[in-house]
């Protein structure tokens, strides 16, 4: 029998949807960026209709080419920040003493980091 199974596996839970958090964060990252580069790509193609051109130039916009790229990043970012709080959390459940869960700051950071690039692009939807 594993001591602390109950734990043991409420972690791997845990990290399990950490990584699925983003793995989707990431894909929908390489989504945005697939997207920026068509529209690129038919603004170039479309060069004589200069109407349509400019439409399609501002829908791609400054954010458009690094709003994926930050998507990406930052969805790269939790699934390793997850896996060391599952390497830590692993560690203290085996440990006799009892300690304080801490450690939420890079989640935080992250999160944070998450919510800012989705109002940002909500903003830019909007308002651009």
């Amino acid at each position: 029998m594993i001591r602390a199974y109950s734990d043991h596996a409420a972690n791997g839970r845990t990290f399990l949807a950490w990584v699925r958090t983003g793995i989707a964060v990431v894909a929908f990252g390489f989504v945005i960026e697939r997207f920026n580069l068509f529209v690129v790509y038919m603004a170039r193609a479309d060069a004589p209709n200069t109407g349509r051109r400019g439409m399609l130039e501002r829908l791609s916009g400054p954010l458009g080419r690094y709003e994926g790229l930050a998507l990406i990043l930052i969805g790269l970012a939790l699934i390793v920040t997850a896996a060391i709080r599952f390497v830590r959390v692993r560690r203290l459940i085996e440990d006799q003493d009892t300690h304080d869960a801490g450690g939420y700051r890079a989640e935080l950071a992250l999160s944070i980091a998450l919510a800012l690039v989705v109002v940002v692009s909500s903003a830019y939807l909007v308002f651009g």
